[in-house]
């Protein structure tokens, strides 16, 4: 790629072994545009400097292309190009010092050239080579006279040479910069239009103050409305119910230069309206001025999907909470005028109160909110307690449990918990259950629930029964809610849970 930071290639270094290859080379040479460069004032002043300071009739600045060299700028000849079988730059260009030839005539590789044996009657030959930014080859600043130099060039010659072919470098690429690499921009610049246009959501530009440069093709075929140059000219296209509040939230975030995301209704060409996910960044790279890129994504069948998962579970939550108001009701009736089960039945009456205390946590929309983590615990292992057996035992409090987080944290351990219950350490008299709660301090990143289970006469399950919905339950919510791991490890007499997630997946 060419490098605008640096436009010379270090003195001394060969041409770069990628641009060997003779198509890639002419890519190169292509690039640059030189044949605009045909008879440049600029280089006509370097060749002309260059005869005079090295006492020689001709000069030329010569590029070499796939038959033929040509004289971008020249003085004691004629000729605007030879051919490029009989170039002495072709050689020249690919070393990493000039190629002086003090006598055509006794170099074999040239006294048979027709530019030695007839006209220009080349005797001496000096070529410095012109290499481009990337490495590649381009020709030579070459020094030319019918008479042989016995002693070549004198060591300010050479200096000469070596400076003027740097300027003779320097003003080829910045034509290169001035042409080429501005065609270069505007094509980069016109697929970026065409790709964003391709994007199936809207995409937009704006300046700091919000006023629309750029709005996609997507705009037009969503909409049917004439693009915005405005804040106010997005009222007509978003829900009456939406406009206020987001339109605020966006005004914030312009003042803020906080990313923007919101949630609202679009209004589409035939009047019907979609839920759309607006999010919008601010930057200043390039210009330095503050402007803002935002996209609109169509959201509306993912939202429609979540509400009724939601109305789904809500509706589920419902029926469990009131199987437990069902079978409390029953265990009440059971019991009347029975003196013999009236404790019993209000120890038991008491556990299901607990249990529907607990499956409150997992309730969507509907759990717990806030409190902390060795706080949700308790109240999740409560029912399985009985009769203040202290069957288990919470260590480590202070972590505190966001609205968002206590859904996951209630179903994993609920899972835990009824698992326990139904075939570990909770399922016999003597089973017990240790929580441990570490990295319960604010300077901890990470936290991490340890979940033993001990009892006499644990059973270890089969690898079947290890890895049944409730393990999938476990992992997903550990690792795709909390961004944390699971690890679980079975023993004769018990079982060891490992839950490690960042404290920040937990937080409000």
């Amino acid at each position: 790629m060419y490098r605008k930071e640096n436009i010379l290639w270090p003195e001394g270094k060969p041409p770069s072994e990628a641009y060997c290859d003779e198509e890639r080379r002419l890519a190169i040479l292509a690039a640059h545009g030189t044949d605009a460069m045909i008879d440049d004032p600029e280089l006509q002043e370097i060749v002309d400097l260059a005869a005079k300071v090295c006492d020689v009739p001709m000069v030329m600045v010569t590029m070499v292309e796939e038959g033929r060299q040509m004289f971008l700028a020249r003085t004691g000849i004629d000729a605007r190009e030879t051919p490029r079988s009989t170039s002495f730059c072709a050689h020249a260009m690919l070393g990493t010092e000039p190629m002086v030839i003090r006598d055509a005539k006794e170099d074999t590789r040239f006294a048979d050239n027709p530019l030695v044996t007839g006209e220009p009657h080349i005797r001496f030959y000096a070529g410095q080579p012109l290499i481009s930014a990337e490495g590649a080859a381009l020709g030579a600043l070459c020094l030319i006279d019918s008479e042989p130099h016995e002693d070549g060039l004198s060591q300010l010659q050479q200096n000469t040479l070596s400076v003027l072919a740097k300027a003779t470098m320097r003003r080829i690429s910045q034509q290169r910069l001035g042409d080429a690499a501005k065609e270069a921009v505007n094509e980069r610049e016109s697929d970026l239009k065409r790709m964003i246009d391709s994007v199936p959501g809207i995409a937009w530009s704006a300046d700091a103050s919000g006023n629309f440069d750029y709005v996609n093709v997507q705009w037009d075929e969503l909409t049917g409305l004439s693009q915005p140059q405005s804040l106010d000219d997005w009222q007509t296209a978003i829900h009456p119910e939406d406009w206020e509040t987001a339109i605020d939230a966006f005004r914030t975030s312009l003042k803020s230069g906080e990313p923007f995301e919101y949630e609202w209704r679009l209004k589409l060409a035939d009047g019907d309206y979609r839920w759309m996910l607006s999010r919008a960044v601010r930057t200043s790279a390039g210009t330095g001025k503050p402007r803002w890129f935002g996209t609109v994504i169509d959201v509306d069948r993912q939202r429609r999907m979540a509400e009724a998962r939601d109305l789904l579970a809500n509706e589920l939550s419902h029926r469990i909470k009131n199987i437990f108001a069902v079978i409390s009701g029953l265990v009440a009736i059971r019991s009347r005028g029975k003196p013999e089960v009236t404790e019993f039945a209000s120890e038991l009456s008491e556990t299901i109160r607990a249990l529907g205390a607990a499956h409150d946590y997992v309730r969507p929309g509907h759990g717990h909110k806030g409190g902390t983590l060795s706080g949700l615990l308790s109240d999740l292992l409560a029912p399985y307690d009985t009769a203040g057996n202290a069957r288990f035992s919470i260590v480590g409090p202070g972590v505190a449990v966001g609205e968002r987080a206590a859904t996951p944290l209630a179903l994993i351990f609920h899972e835990l918990a009824t698992n326990s219950a139904k075939y570990g350490a909770l399922s016999s008299e003597e089973g017990k259950v240790t929580v441990t709660v570490e990295g319960d301090n604010d300077d901890s990143d990470d936290i991490c629930v340890i979940w033993e289970e001990s009892a006499p006469s644990y059973q270890v399950p089969d690898e079947q029964e290890r890895e049944g919905f409730g393990s999938r339950l476990l992992r997903m919510a550990v690792e795709g809610q909390l961004k944390g791991s699971f690890e679980r490890e079975f023993a004769d007499g018990g079982l060891r849970v490992r839950i490690a997630f960042p404290r920040q997946s937990i937080g409000n």
